[in-house]
């Protein structure tokens, strides 16, 4: 750890090396030979006429120190490192966040590197003081975190908002993500169907029983048909004549919800209030949300192969999940099974409303039949 090992990993001349390129060279390696090398590095730094300041190197050996003895925090060293006065915050007030430097896409790393360029323009100009920053003076990091506030949210020569442009990329990662997910889901429930030793047929009788049921919930106001609704779709729409149609759309949207709750102005003074709790309708659809497409597919995959009169409850069904060999998953323990049965508990109260568990959540042949074709419809957008 010397002075050419940090040029090295900054990729500039002792001449041109900034704070933070020493920060990130000196956390680059051992807290304990940071700290010995620490000495030797600032009268190497002085030699090349490039000597920072005695607050900057204070500063690294109080955090190399803290890091060493075992006290300092990912968020001290980071905090730190922005005091260097050209590294951008990682989360900024109004809630951006830079991801991780291993996990940043082309477009990411392109306006990081435009903000650190930015930020060291600052710098030379006298308009950021590095040395307050890292005596932790707040009116100093209010104006660094405003400078880059504006900077993520003004656009450059060629039109593209830096912040904007961030968020877009790692959304279309994010859906990219998904849509994979989706696509294998999707091809490993469809042979598994196709290798069912007898195919479930639809019951008719129970199907035309179900809608009927269905269609006067659906005109309820409150829960669960606001639930049902959203999860359809229905709330921006009207019900399908067809009843094979409407079962198997409100069946999909319990595994894929299309909508969100109506968001009136009551609902947003709600949500503005972090204190409350949730209604029910509300921890329903968030717990449709949050089950992954592994689960309903090992879930599911469990229920047609054993066919009518299974048991689908909420802790069956986190067992179930628990002990798949269609899906890779690591070993469960009471909290995960806690936690996949308390998303399955609205799940299963939804399928009862439309007769695919009975009361005592049995599978029923509607249930057996439906299933696997409403996942198929969410999966691949039919419908």
């Amino acid at each position: 750890m010397d002075i050419k090992f940090v040029c090295a990993h900054a990729g500039r001349p002792a001449t041109a090396v900034t704070r933070r390129d020493v920060a990130r060279a000196l956390l680059a390696v051992p807290s304990g030979v940071a700290l010995v090398a620490l000495p030797d590095l600032r009268r190497a730094m002085v030699a090349a006429g490039n000597p920072l300041s005695v607050a900057f190197w204070e500063s690294a050996k109080a955090t190399l120190s803290a890091i060493e003895a075992g006290v300092a925090t990912v968020g001290d060293v980071q905090r730190w490192v922005e005091s260097t006065g050209t590294e951008p915050i990682l989360m900024t007030p109004s809630y951006f966040v830079w991801p991780e430097e291993d996990e940043r896409g082309p477009v990411a790393t392109e306006m990081f590197a435009r903000l650190v360029a930015y930020l060291e323009d600052k710098v030379a100009a006298g308009e950021i003081d590095p040395d307050a920053l890292a005596a932790g003076d707040q009116e100093a990091r209010s104006a660094y975190e405003e400078l880059q506030e504006s900077w993520l949210s003004t656009p450059l020569p060629d039109g593209r908002v830096p912040g904007f442009a961030v968020s877009d990329e790692l959304d279309e990662e994010l859906f990219s993500a998904w849509d994979e997910e989706e696509e294998f889901a999707l091809s490993e429930l469809r042979r598994i169907v196709a290798e069912l030793p007898k195919q479930p047929e639809l019951p008719m009788a129970e199907l035309e029983t179900a809608a009927t049921r269905l269609r006067a919930l659906l005109a309820l106001p409150g829960y669960p048909a606001s639930v049902l609704r959203a999860c359809a779709g229905f709330d921006e729409r009207p019900l399908p004549d067809d009843d094979v149609e409407l079962w198997l759309t409100v069946a999909a949207g319990i595994a894929g919800p299309i909508a969100d709750l109506s968001e009136g102005a009551d609902v947003l003074e709600e949500f503005a209030d972090l204190d409350r709790e949730l209604s029910e309708e509300d921890t329903a659809l968030a717990n449709l949300c949050a089950i992954q497409h592994a689960d309903w597919l090992a879930g599911v995959a469990a229920l047609v192969r054993m066919g009518p009169g299974v048991l689908a409850s909420p802790e069956r069904m986190a067992r179930l999940i628990a002990e798949s060999e269609d899906i890779d998953i690591d070993d469960q323990d009471d909290e995960d099974l806690h936690t996949t049965e308390s998303l399955f508990t609205s799940v299963v109260g939804l399928w009862g409303l439309l007769g695919i568990v009975d009361a005592d959540d049995v599978l029923t042949p509607l249930g057996w039949w439906g299933l696997p074709k409403a996942l198929e419809r969410a999966w691949s957008g039919e419908g």
